[in-house]
């Protein structure tokens, strides 16, 4: 989780946020560092984005941006092709927007009364905490 302020895009984040990912393997084997993809609205769909991706050897699910699409399509046969997308794995995305969703439930979360960053970043953190252990009921 990165906190940043209010005003912050969020695609300028997403390198910050993929750097941090350490996902710890139940086996032997080292943590993985490295999503199979990422599902993200349109407000992701930039180059810069989309390359830095490539870059990492991590498949966008984005949708393309209607005035991509209509500048693509001005352009003609130099508007070149659009780029992948997988329908299938997009619905994917509803349980990151359901879980947003339900952090939002949080009062304080979703009207952000802290001040600082790190007191907001805790409240975050114990969110998450109690939703998989709701999550995860009485699993051994």
């Amino acid at each position: 989780m990165v906190v940043t302020g209010g005003q912050r895009n969020d695609g300028a984040m997403l390198q910050a946020v993929l750097d941090d990912i350490h996902v710890p393997r139940m086996g032997p084997g080292r943590a993985r560092s490295r999503p199979d993809a990422v599902l993200a609205d349109r407000g992701y769909a930039t180059t810069v984005i989309r390359r830095d991706l490539r870059k990492r050897g991590i498949v966008a699910v984005i949708p393309e941006k209607r005035d991509s699409i209509a500048a693509r399509k001005r352009r003609g046969s130099k508007g070149g092709r659009p780029p992948a997308f997988d329908p299938h794995a997009y619905k994917g995305r509803n349980v990151v927007e359901r879980a947003f969703a339900l952090a939002k439930q949080w009062r304080g979360l979703a009207t952000r009364y802290d001040k600082l960053a790190v007191v907001y970043r805790g409240a975050v953190v114990l969110c998450a905490v109690l939703t998989w252990l709701r999550a995860l009921g009485d699993t051994p």
